[in-house]
């Protein structure tokens, strides 16, 4: 099976090449399931019905959220109703909506998704591991689903490797999202589970992680709030991981990049 996650997409910048260029994506890495973080997608903050539907319309599969998941009060009344909209697992019990979710694809294989939010220098909801633990084990790889998608929302590279290697064995990928920077480790671990600490954004990185350098930076500066922040709205860069698994047993037999457009260098896996 082969799978692509678009990185947190920020605003409109992040938004609309996600949107122009997956149908191109779709077809030439053969993809049988896309996911996109869209908790910023909203001018930074949350998601929208709306921008929702976009992103199905364009093919995406499945949406994540975050610590912004509220952001945009309309998607608390909405999320019940939008199956595959995923927010964080470890909300505390009476939460609307869902932290995990078995989807079917098109050619029949179950994939499962699931959303924890790390808790070192982010809100402190109820403990991810064993509320990871589980859904892993209600869901076994190779077994009850083909394929098991872990994201790790987190500040903290620690902790997120720590799921990583919490998850190895278990799922076909945990990978992270929320620093909005992708990191270099994109790897498979021992027990064959795809792994990077931060897919990164996609949006404009001529920016503060997505924002307007202008109103970002005083804030460091004089250490007084100003500004309401924006999203920065140049060229954006599509940030994205590649993840190809054993049909056989679920487990990752391919990690690659993909970074496309804007300032970063480019990276495109070929099959």
């Amino acid at each position: 099976m082969r799978i692509l996650y678009f990185g947190d997409v920020v605003g409109r910048s992040g938004r609309e090449p996600v949107i122009a260029r997956l149908a191109e994506l779709r077809k030439t890495l053969k993809l049988d399931f896309v996911l996109a973080c869209g908790e910023n997608a909203a001018g930074g903050f949350g998601i929208t019905a709306k921008i929702c539907r976009q992103f199905y319309e364009a093919g995406v599969d499945c949406i994540t959220l975050g610590n912004h998941a509220w952001d945009q009060r309309e998607i608390i009344g909405h999320i019940d109703g939008d199956p595959r909209l995923i927010r964080p697992l470890n909300y505390p019990k009476g939460t609307p909506g869902r932290g995990a979710k078995v989807y079917e694809t098109a050619g029949g294989r179950k994939v499962l998704v699931v959303q924890v939010m790390t808790r070192l220098f982010m809100d402190p909801l109820d403990d991810p591991f064993p509320a990871l633990d589980r859904v892993l084990g209600q869901h076994r790889l190779g077994a009850a689903v083909d394929a098991v998608i872990v994201d790790m929302h987190g500040e903290a590279s620690s902790e997120k490797m720590a799921l990583g290697h919490f998850c190895d064995g278990r799922a076909s990928m945990a990978v992270g999202t929320h620093t909005h920077v992708p990191t270099a480790d994109a790897q498979i671990l021992p027990g064959g589970t795809a792994y990077q600490t931060d897919i990164g954004m996609c949006g404009d990185y001529d920016s503060v992680i997505g924002m307007k350098k202008e109103i970002a930076l005083p804030r460091f500066i004089r250490k007084m709030p100003g500004e309401r922040l924006a999203p920065a709205d140049g060229e954006g860069t599509l940030c994205a991981i590649f993840v190809e698994t054993d049909d056989a047993t679920g487990l990752a037999r391919r990690i690659a990049p993909v970074r496309l457009g804007g300032r970063l260098e480019e990276a495109m896996p070929t099959l």
